[in-house]
């Protein structure tokens, strides 16, 4: 895989070997976030868990204090004063039977996240294989299948990301920009890390964080020190 110039400057500043303590590792990957766009900035978490069984995923939601500098785009799949709450709180695209229409027959994904109402569920189990690849069906763990959907599309419109096990026991997720700086990242890393912490299975044994990486869109991984965080 090719590097870029400034990719490789940016591994000079690391360590390969060392494990980071987590201030100087967020210190460090603003360093490296040297592109002309705002970079996102991502962290990988393997946990020492087996996604194969059911006892030992790892899943939730939680709200990020400082979002994750990205606009979220709704669609809201609901009906009648349900409707009417999720256009008020601000969602992008509100329908019921005319939105699952256009995802199924015009293969529509310009948005980032549905939330619904247990009621349409039935509606919109027919695109599991269609949403589910893509990470958008809607889940009640995740906080998008919800009668308070004002709420959810707000808490979505503020921040709110899901967490997840990939098929390699590993969680990837955002949390922020390049521009936010330290204190803001640090912050926002730390709210996800308690949540995965307190997300622990009873059935996980042994060491639970395995590992943890921070890096930038375009820059290299930068390890923090599993062991300090639980």
């Amino acid at each position: 895989m090719f590097k870029g110039k400034k990719y490789k400057e940016s591994a000079k500043l690391i360590e390969a070997s060392k494990l980071y303590d987590t201030n100087e590792a967020i210190n460090l990957v603003l360093q490296t976030a040297k592109s002309k766009f705002d970079e996102t900035i991502e962290l990988h978490v393997r946990l020492g868990v087996d996604s194969r069984h059911a006892d030992q995923q790892v899943r939730g939601a939680i709200v990020l204090p400082n979002g994750t500098g990205k606009t979220v785009r709704v669609l809201a799949i609901a009906k009648d004063d349900k409707a009417d709450e999720a256009r008020a709180a601000g969602a992008d695209y509100v329908g019921d039977q005319d939105m699952i229409d256009k995802i199924q027959h015009e293969n529509w994904f310009d948005y980032d996240v549905i939330i619904t109402t247990p009621n349409m569920m039935g509606l919109l189990g027919r695109l599991g294989r269609v949403l589910g690849p893509k990470g958008l069906m809607p889940n009640p763990k995740s906080g998008t299948v919800t009668m308070d959907i004002g709420r959810a599309i707000k808490e979505a419109k503020a921040g709110k990301i899901e967490y997840r096990l990939d098929k390699t026991n590993i969680i990837h997720c955002p949390i922020g920009k390049a521009s936010f700086g330290a204190e803001k990242l640090t912050e926002n890393f730390t709210t996800l890390m308690d949540a995965i912490i307190k997300a622990k299975p009873a059935a996980a044994k042994g060491q639970y964080i395995k590992s943890c990486v921070i890096a930038s869109t375009m820059g290299p991984g930068i390890k923090i020190n599993a062991a300090r965080l639980g």
